[in-house]
């Protein structure tokens, strides 16, 4: 039987491990945490059907019981090597494992927000991120710094991504989605509570999404500015001051909110640069580099070793998905021409 082994088990891991097995494939499921989803496990409630996020979880957690496939939580795979006919797994402890193809499925890590220190996070409580807001969201308690519902919540995109000074000038695709949704979210638990999103445009490309901005604004009144917030400062009663500019008005503008939410973007993960420093097939900021981005986007041009995912580029969760199920007809047809085993 061939061997694949699959390195991150995030939505796209599982979902690539559980098509493989179905098909008489063996797999082992290489994770370096002790367990799968985490960047699901982080969020509340997901776009555009507002579908909770442990649902989604909990059912792909459940392909994991798939037949075929082996689970290996806590491995940390360093190092992958081609050796003629097979790829050599190594992981941080030295031990080693073999496999006919591997898929580099090993996802994205948030922008660290203490990067942008004019914006306060880390030193002011007021100053949040949009995974704090999740959280927030989840457990029904939107507090402010003083521990009391905040009358006014501000959304700030593009923290780290499209952004010079950070060095990611790509944009990471779900950040004003999400804002959106938080936004009507905290309109929903907090009624009196004003919300507000700083903007340099608004990137609604999916179905319902420009739907849904708009229902952001006519039936829960988030109010929408175009302007980038310069620099944020605290207050002596626990808020944070705003710098900022409307720049459809041409206008400085300043305003106290008793939040402000940065909506952090993708980076590539610690484990997404090393493989891929390690395999030759990094590409910009660190992303995983495939062959072509139409026809043979799960192809790195090596023999049996393929990526899907956010290891790629910003993606959501359904185009994580669909993009492992592509990965895994791709697999499946490189090992079914292998030459017959020994």
């Amino acid at each position: 039987m061939r061997k694949v082994a699959i390195i991150g088990a995030g939505p796209a891991g599982i979902e690539a491990a559980s098509i493989l097995a179905k098909n008489g494939i063996e797999v082992t499921l290489f994770e370096k945490s002790e367990t799968p989803l985490k960047n699901i496990q982080d969020k509340a409630f997901l776009f555009p059907n507002f579908q909770a996020a442990q649902e989604i979880a909990d059912d792909l957690s459940g392909k994991l019981l798939t037949d075929g496939i082996t689970t290996a939580f806590g491995v940390d795979i360093a190092d992958i090597k081609w050796q003629g006919t097979e790829w050599k797994l190594i992981d941080a402890k030295g031990q080693t494992y073999v496999a006919d193809a591997v898929l580099v499925a090993t996802g994205y890590q948030v922008f660290d927000a203490h990067r942008k220190e004019e914006l306060g996070y880390g030193i002011y409580k007021g100053v949040i991120t949009s995974l704090d807001m999740e959280q927030m969201i989840k457990h029904g308690k939107i507090l402010n710094a003083n521990g009391d519902e905040p009358k006014r919540v501000t959304f700030l995109q593009c923290v780290g991504s499209r952004d010079e000074k950070s060095g990611n000038h790509y944009c990471s695709k779900i950040c004003c989605v999400t804002a959106v949704k938080q936004a009507i979210e905290v309109r929903k638990q907090l009624p009196k509570c004003e919300a507000s999103v700083f903007y340099m445009d608004l990137r609604m490309w999916g179905q319902g999404f420009e739907e849904m901005y708009r229902t952001a604004q006519e039936k829960y009144g988030v109010s929408f500015v175009r302007g980038r917030i310069s620099e944020a400062a605290g207050t002596f009663d626990g808020r944070v001051q705003l710098k900022s500019e409307d720049t459809l008005m041409g206008l400085p503008l300043k305003m106290t909110t008793d939040l402000l939410v940065l909506m952090v973007g993708m980076e590539a993960s610690c484990g997404t640069k090393t493989l891929g420093q390690a395999c030759g097939i990094s590409g910009d900021y660190g992303f995983i580099k495939t062959v072509a981005p139409h026809l043979y986007d799960n192809d790195t041009g090596k023999p049996g070793l393929f990526a899907a995912g956010t290891c790629k580029r910003p993606m959501s969760i359904w185009d994580s998905v669909n993009d492992a199920r592509a990965a895994a007809i791709a697999i499946k047809d490189y090992v079914d021409n292998l030459p017959p085993q020994q």
